[in-house]
């Protein structure tokens, strides 16, 4: 079993910056891929981001269109924590924000979040215009 924590939402204006970290406890050694994804209600879940965690994918990052130049994920190693650094927000990215994390090393699939095993709770972000 893997635990998935995450932290770091909030409220921001529109233009600002936030940083999620998530934090995996329990049978760490096996996760291979994590991601973060965003969710409204109503409405589908959807991939934000992705890193390679271990095996032959480590460090490959894969970005969502809506992401790519404004978020960026990233591993800490000293903390342990996945990280999704998110500037020049919009009113549109407000959602919540789950990290998911893989016992398979995904390549192809790493946006389809049926790939992912285990979730954390959500952490809520709030943009306003």
């Amino acid at each position: 079993q893997v635990q998935l924590v995450e932290s770091g939402g909030g409220s921001v204006q529109s233009g600002g910056s936030l940083r999620l970290s998530c934090v995996a406890s329990g049978r760490t050694e096996s996760v291979a891929t994590m991601a973060w994804f965003r969710q409204v209600p109503g409405r589908e879940r959807e991939f934000v981001a992705a890193i390679g965690w271990s095996g032959y994918t480590t460090g490959n990052v894969r970005y969502s269109n809506f992401a790519r130049g404004r978020f960026t994920i990233s591993r800490d190693n000293a903390k342990g924590t996945n990280d999704l650094l998110m500037n020049f927000l919009r009113p549109e990215d407000t959602a919540s924000y789950y990290c998911a994390a893989s016992l398979v090393s995904l390549k192809n699939t790493f946006a389809s979040d049926s790939r992912y095993e285990y979730w954390g709770q959500g952490t809520r972000v709030t943009v306003s215009s």
